[in-house]
This record gives structure tokens, C-alpha cells and sequence, in this order.
């Protein structure tokens, strides 16, 4: 936004610093707007040995899933077993 001096809609703010300083106090629920709710995923990252990852691949393409799908599948499972013991 430097050089072109547009305001932001919500803000009014001219500078990035602007807004920030706007955002630090106030909320986005605060307006209201037609924006729609927004559903966001956490995705977490597990190292897996490259032999068993190629295993696993191999077990999704069997069955017409991802990897995820399978993985995801095997794992809860396997938590089940777990509590039933």
C-alpha cells in the first residue's frame, strides 16, 4: 500500500503500520461483513522411514485411497484396539 495512499475498507488505515495498530485492538468479529465462515484443517507432519512410506503407497493404491485416507484409517484403528485392552 506505500505510494498509492488507498485505505483499507475496514481499517480506514493508509499504512500497513496503520492497520496494525487497528487490528491490535480491535476483532474481526466486530464487523460485519458477508464474508463467509471459514473452516480451516491442522495438518501435522510425521517423518516416516522412506521403505515403510513406499509400503504404505503401495497399500493405498490397493485399496483406491490416498495415503492420508490409509494412514488416517490404520491409525484410528489401531487406537481403537488400544482402548478396547
Amino acid at each position: 500500500m506505500a505510494g498509492n495512499k488507498k485505505q483499507s475498507s475496514i481499517s480506514k488505515a493508509d499504512t500497513i503500520e496503520k492497520m496494525g495498530e487497528y487490528w491490535d485492538v480491535h476483532d474481526f468479529s466486530e464487523h460485519d461483513t458477508d464474508a463467509p465462515d471459514v473452516e480451516f484443517m491442522v495438518v501435522c507432519a510425521v517423518p516416516v522411514e522412506v521403505e515403510l512410506f513406499s509400503q504404505v503407497e503401495q497399500q493405498a493404491h490397493l485399496r483406491g485411497v490416498s495415503v492420508e485416507t490409509l494412514v488416517n484409517m490404520w491409525l484410528q484403528q489401531k487406537l481403537i484396539e488400544q482402548q478396547s485392552m
